[in-house]
């Protein structure tokens, strides 16, 4: 079974200090992804000033906005404070079973969590983790750690896993942890390398360690008009990665402050029947 995941920081669909609404255009754009599961970080479920403000401002949330008639979608509300709230998203064009939101959040000034989605994927059960990490490095190796608790306790070993957002990992520190306690793999890890078959078709342990000596670079997804940080990722358990994508330039340079990748699946049942 094939399948197209993106992620995609959509800064709350709006310009710097929300001059500008770009939610509509965001809605357009996403369409063009054509993507069956869509992680989106920084996702408006309610902002009082902005309905105010912009006349053609959705009377619905973002997710349930840009979801539409195509999608299914789910809600993680993070931060919230007097005229609204956002978080995280999944929209989805397989069945929705079951979510629920994980409040990793270090401090007062920076709230986060981790939406968690189990979702029907032909005959089996795949687990989708949209994330969007702190700022400071000492909370992101904190709420990883979380997240590999969260994934080791609720996650089945044969049963298929993505986890994708923003990391804020721009110096590539988090990959090494996430690869030796869950066996996961990263899509640009696999996508850039010629022996991307011979990797992912190796037990997790061996996966771990070629993947530990390639070094190789995720994709860089920020600023938007010139991405040089690797800010956002996705990791895989359970599938081969078909293709993977920076998706830079006009329109995307001009909807966020963040552009999206776009990855092509297949989903691996000898791994999942065989453990």
């Amino acid at each position: 079974m094939k399948l197209r995941i993106a992620t995609y920081n959509i800064h709350k669909g709006v310009s710097a200090f929300g001059r500008k609404a770009r939610i509509h255009d965001l809605k357009e754009a996403i369409k063009l992804l054509d993507a069956d599961l869509i992680f989106l970080q920084e996702v408006q479920g309610q902002h009082d000033h902005h309905a105010k403000k912009h006349n053609d401002w959705p009377e619905q949330a973002q997710h349930e906005f840009l979801a539409g008639d195509s999608h299914a979608s789910s809600y993680g509300m993070n931060a919230v404070y007097e005229h609204g709230h956002h978080g995280n998203a999944l929209l989805s064009r397989l069945p929705i079973l079951h979510s629920t939101n994980h409040d990793v959040s270090d401090h007062a000034y920076e709230q986060r969590g981790i939406l968690h989605v189990r979702v029907q994927l032909g005959e089996v059960l795949a687990h989708c983790f949209v994330i969007h990490l702190g700022l400071f490095a000492a909370s992101r190796r904190r709420q990883i750690q979380a997240l590999i608790t969260q994934v080791q306790a609720q996650v089945e070993k044969n049963q298929p896993v993505i986890i994708a957002g923003d990391f804020n990992d721009w110096s590539q520190r988090l990959s090494h942890t996430l690869y030796k306690e869950l066996g996961v793999i990263e899509a640009f890890d696999v996508a850039h390398h010629h022996h991307a078959e011979t990797v992912i078709k190796r037990s997790a342990l061996s996966s771990v360690k070629s993947l530990f000596q390639t070094k190789s670079p995720h994709a860089r997804t920020f600023p938007a008009g010139l991405p040089w940080l690797s800010l956002d990722r996705v990791y895989l358990r359970g599938f081969h990665v078909e293709q993977a994508q920076v998706l830079s330039g006009k329109p995307w340079s001009q909807l966020s402050d963040h552009v999206p990748i776009c990855v092509d699946l297949k989903l691996n049942h000898l791994q999942l029947h065989h453990g």
